[in-house]
């Protein structure tokens, strides 16, 4: 439908998956699973359910031209570069003056860069229904994906009484968001089915998330309708970010609006999900050697288990009597490390970052 948008938010650092993510190209802009980058498969994943020029990629402005670079069918007034990081509030509400000054009547969604979902036909149905659900109950709206696990690496909705059906299909009240949970509250979660993940996926009417910014930030909110204000008078995009964004109150939507709103509704996902956060999430979507190894690139192994390896540019890695290791070969950096200690490659990174010998690599 014309009236609908679509906002990609890709500002992320991915620093769990050095060597290969970089601040220059980071994790959205790798092709982590699959052949092509995470950006450029959540675009394609979005190509039927709107109009390829209602798509609108936030990210920051180093990052501008190199996604311009990957998505050379967007026109470069669809990619908007934030110079300076405030949040996801922040760029929802810089995503809510940019639908409104095109079309005051109008729904959009704000989805990730960097999830992975195969099953694209099911996904393009649920985010329709979500669409819909948001249009006929004028509420915010979000997907929530059904947990397979007690993950206390995600954040949980809370749902309650069904409020309505989109296409058939139940439309929730939710009771609350909740924020990442020790072991035993997500196995007490996961019991009761009442709880989902949190994907951050949100679809709403501009007129909706422009109500809650108003009411729940409006320190935020004075700041984004100075963005409007110039954007009506004919300023450019580039000239009111560079001068009114950095002033921007620095917040995240979860917390600012999410958790405060009264009415909020979700709709459950009916398609596979994964937000691969570190290496060893890529292990669900290649297969597995006899002994268990994940490979992308060339390898071979010798009494070795259990490994993830990725090896770029045609470079052969070989592995003799090692089990359990994440080994990713680029052209600068090789990185070994033990599955169990994939979270710490972030402390890899900052020593990086205080080191003028390696700077150049983060």
């Amino acid at each position: 439908m014309s009236n609908r948008y679509i906002i990609i938010m890709a500002g992320g650092r991915g620093e769990r998956f050095w060597p290969k993510s970089r601040l220059a190209r980071p994790k959205h802009l790798q092709a982590i699973v699959g052949d092509t980058t995470m950006l450029a498969q959540t675009v394609d994943r979005v190509s039927s359910v709107v109009p390829q020029e209602n798509l609108i990629i936030i990210t920051n402005a180093e990052q501008r031209d190199i996604i311009l670079e990957d998505l050379p069918q967007l026109d470069p007034g669809q990619v908007v570069g934030e110079p300076i990081g405030r949040d996801t509030a922040a760029a929802v509400g810089l995503a809510t003056v940019l639908v409104q000054a095109k079309d005051p009547d109008a729904s959009f969604a704000v989805l990730p860069a960097d999830h992975v979902i195969h099953d694209v036909e099911s996904y393009q149905k649920v985010l329709n229904r979500a669409f819909s659900a948001a249009e006929e109950t004028n509420s915010l709206v979000t997907i929530g994906i059904k947990p397979t696990e007690p993950a206390t690496g995600y954040g949980y909705i809370q749902v309650g009484e069904v409020r309505t059906e989109s296409d058939g299909e139940p439309v929730y009240k939710v009771q609350r968001f909740v924020e990442k949970p020790c072991l035993d509250t997500a196995r007490s979660y996961l019991e009761s089915r009442e709880y989902f993940w949190n994907a951050g996926m949100f679809i709403w009417k501009a007129s909706a998330i422009d109500a809650a910014l108003k009411l729940h930030t409006p320190i935020l909110y004075e700041g984004l309708q100075q963005i409007g204000e110039g954007l009506t008078e004919g300023k450019s995009v580039d000239s009111l970010m560079q001068n009114l964004y950095p002033t921007l109150q620095k917040i995240s939507v979860d917390f600012a609006i999410m958790e405060k709103a009264q009415d909020v509704s979700m709709v459950e996902s009916a398609f596979d999900w994964d937000d691969v956060g570190a290496w060893p999430a890529i292990a669900r979507h290649y297969p597995k050697d006899d002994a268990g190894n994940v490979v992308k690139g060339s390898t071979i192994f010798e009494q070795s288990s259990n490994n993830i390896v990725v090896s770029e540019g045609g470079h052969l890695t070989a592995v003799i009597g090692a089990d359990d290791l994440i080994i990713v070969h680029t052209k600068d950096a090789t990185l070994v490390c033990h599955k169990d200690r994939a979270q710490d490659i972030r402390t890899i990174v900052k020593q990086l970052g205080d080191d003028d010998q390696f700077k150049h690599l983060i």
